[in-house]
This record gives structure tokens, sequence and C-alpha cells, in this order.
């Protein structure tokens, strides 16, 4: 596989065993989102429950995935108290869970002494990395890949150091 020519869909699909995501972030600016954001700050939360609008194509994905055999995990590392944008996200994850993502959850304070990666990432059958470049105030601004062994290991090291003390989701209280 071309990593020049590699795009995140083919990734997920070609994914054999494994696809983990680990978020770094208490806030994205991610466009798609912004409207659902907005309603759901003003009170409209009908968004995070809704299996079959803008969330559907993903979860959609996700369960295709999880079907053919591949373990797909998520973890967030947030500070607390969770910035709104986390709440937003938590009370949509059920979404994912249900999909066949797990997902948990990880205090800051309790990843202090994790070695990270400087971006939020997925990993591929634990050899191919995308990283996601966001700006300061968490708009998407584009991607890298690699499958440099050294840093996958360091992607895997560090997503395993993050899981083995998160918090599984239906536990994490926001």
């Amino acid at each position: 596989m071309s990593l020049n020519a590699v795009d995140f869909g083919e990734l997920i699909n070609s994914a054999e065993h494994s696809a983990v995501h680990l978020e770094m972030r208490d806030a994205y600016g991610v466009a798609e989102e912004n409207s659902d954001f907005a309603a759901w700050k003003a009170g409209d939360n009908r968004s995070r429950y809704d299996r079959t609008g803008r969330r559907r194509e993903w979860l959609d994905l996700v369960e295709r995935t999880v079907g053919r055999g591949v373990v797909m995990r998520r973890a967030r590392i947030v500070s607390e108290p969770v910035s709104d944008y986390i709440r937003f996200e938590h009370e949509g994850a059920q979404l994912n869970v249900d999909a066949g993502e797990n997902v948990r959850w990880l205090p800051r304070r309790r990843a202090s002494d994790i070695a990270l990666p400087g971006n939020d990432f997925w990993l591929f059958d634990g050899c191919v990395v995308r990283f996601g470049h966001f700006s300061g105030d968490g708009a998407y601004i584009g991607e890298d890949f690699t499958d440099d062994p050294a840093v996958a290991k360091l992607c895997a090291t560090a997503f395993e150091a993050v899981w083995e003390r998160a918090i599984p989701h239906a536990e994490y209280r926001v």
C-alpha cells in the first residue's frame, strides 16, 4: 500500500485485525459537527441519539468493520472537569459503542507519566499510523500517514498504556 495514495476509508477497509484511535484534545472545531454542537449547547440533544443522521455513515462503517472481525477501540484523554465539547462527545458515544466500537475515557491527570505522540492518531493493524492535525481552535487541518515501525510502536505503546488505565464508557461520568 502506497502511503502517498492512502485515504482513511481505504485504511479502515483494509484493516484485518485492529483499528485504534487516540484523541487528546478537549475540544474540536470540526465543521461537520458545528451545527449539532451548537444545537446541543442550546438544549437540543437529538443529534446525540440520531442513528440515521450525520453520523450514520460512520456508524455503518464501524458495524461493517467490526463485522469483519476487526477490533475497533477509541480512547480519549480528557481534562476534568470536562469541557462542554467532551460532554457533547460523551453523550453521543453510546451510538459508537452500540455499533461495536469500544470507547474508554482517561482523565488527563492519570496520563502524566505516559509517553504520548504529539497528535491524535489512528493505528491500523499495529503498523500504519494516521496522524490528524488540528488548528489551535480545533479545526481539522490535515493528516499524515506513516508505516515507520518505530512510530507505529510508539503509538501502539501509548495507546495500550492509555487503554489499560482508561475507564470504560459505561462507567465514566462527566
